[in-house]
């Protein structure tokens, strides 16, 4: 997760021919067979064209930097740019000076440099989900998707330029330290987060099981920054938990949509169809998101087939609409979804999708996080990858997603107080209107 964050592209069902599922904090597309240096043929092509007659090599100072790439080694991509003035030949220039000048070129690492390089002219985008992912953090990535993996427990992403907590996964450290969504990270121990990337925040708060990390926060509401110290553990991210409330009411509360969420949540209906409530209730507050096809999978169980789940608008304003598959278990149940600031990326679709179609959905709690936006993970390498935002999500009626969020029908508070008294008025709303 980023700190869980985290797959080709998926319009149909979810057979083996589908197996690269769309992910997004969320949504994120594994595409295959991506040529290795599909990056560095792009840039090393450009700077070729544009440094002095294709022939001068990069400073020889660091033996390792021949290793990474060179103009004469790089492939010519014919490519249309916007600036065609562009001369390329500055990278290398600065590049040599660098290795030349800089007072401590000794301890210069050429890789470092390198992926650094690519990291800035990702950033240059102002996009915050579109960035490089080099080796360790590409490690990273793949154990969030496998929903194991060591640190603090909490989704985090980038709002307003400020890194902020999305969700506290619950019952993980951060949530039994304390921190809600919401709050912004203003330094990680003594490191500021000013222009830190969303990455370079996760691989700091990281860490092995049993050690520990200070964060200081700031809290809506709050005049004073709060100091949490909170110790590393294993985070072990179950995905569906289904309980029966009074009054003959279900609650199924759903933490992340990952691997093993469809087959949970399956389990759960069934639960529910046994039981034959009076009402269900859907908890996705604190959900960061995840599988773009677990969501579709997931409202199809709660929707007539061929409904539209989610459109997905590109850069061009070409709409695609993602339908649902079939199963429509308990589209005449009653149902109340929480959400909250902490719901984002496909919890969002799956609330917006249930809001448009049904008239029996009522949505309880707070505005949601705002993360629509669609990325591609491309492997440049097989350990490096490029995250490169696509295209935006919108809800079946048109509803824009990014940066906007999902308002309530009912909204509903949690302050702090009710969650140190463990309170839960978000909840008892839900139960009042279903019962």
């Amino acid at each position: 997760m980023e700190e869980f964050s985290p797959l080709s592209r998926l319009e149909g069902g979810t057979d083996q021919n589908e197996k690269a599922l769309q992910y997004e904090r969320g949504q994120i597309i594994f595409k295959k067979a991506l040529v290795f240096f599909f990056i560095l043929f792009l840039i090393g092509g450009a700077f070729y064209l544009g440094y002095e007659n294709g022939s001068h090599r990069l400073s020889t100072s660091s033996t390792a930097s021949n290793d990474i790439l060179s103009p004469d080694d790089a492939i010519i991509v014919n490519k249309d740019s916007q600036d065609k003035t562009i001369d390329f030949s500055l990278f290398w220039k600065v590049w040599n000076v660098l290795q030349d000048k800089y007072v401590d070129s000794a301890k210069l690492d050429a890789h470092t440099l390198f992926y650094g390089a690519i990291k800035g002219m990702l950033s240059a985008t102002g996009d915050p989900y579109t960035t490089f992912f080099d080796p360790k953090e590409n490690q990273e990535f793949e154990e969030d998707i496998s929903g194991t993996f060591e640190g603090i427990g909490a989704e985090m992403g980038i709002k307003n330029e400020i890194l902020t907590i999305i969700a506290p996964l619950e019952g993980m450290p951060a949530e039994k330290a304390g921190f809600m969504a919401g709050d912004k990270i203003v330094k990680i121990e003594d490191a500021t987060t000013n222009n830190m990337t969303l990455e370079e925040a996760v691989s700091k708060i990281r860490g092995a099981k049993g050690t520990e990390v200070t964060l200081t926060i700031f809290r809506n509401g709050e005049e004073e920054y709060r100091t949490i110290t909170v110790k590393r553990d294993t985070i072990l991210v179950k995905s569906v938990r289904f309980e029966m409330k009074e009054n003959d009411i279900a609650y199924i509360r759903v933490n992340r949509f990952g691997d093993d969420t469809k087959k949970e949540f399956q389990m759960a209906v069934r639960q529910t169809l046994e039981k034959r409530p009076v009402g269900l209730i859907i908890d996705l507050r604190n959900n960061p998101g995840g599988f773009l096809g677990t969501s579709i999978d997931m409202a199809s169980l709660m929707l007539p087939v061929g409904k539209t789940v989610v459109m997905e608008e590109d850069g061009k304003g070409e709409r695609k609409e993602l339908k649902s598959r079939g199963g429509d278990a308990l589209s005449g149940v009653r149902t109340v979804i929480l959400i909250n600031e902490g719901s984002a990326s496909a919890s969002e679709i799956l609330a917006g999708a249930l809001k448009d179609n049904r008239d029996n959905v009522t949505l309880v709690g707070k505005k949601s996080f705002g993360k629509g936006s669609v990325q591609e993970l491309i492997p440049m390498s097989k350990d490096t990858s490029v995250k490169i935002t696509v295209a935006h999500w919108l809800t079946p009626t048109g509803h824009q997603i990014n940066n906007v969020g999902i308002a309530p029908d009912i909204e509903v508070g949690l302050s702090n107080d009710d969650v140190n008294n463990k309170r839960d008025p978000q909840l008892d709303k839900a139960l009042e209107i279903l019962k």
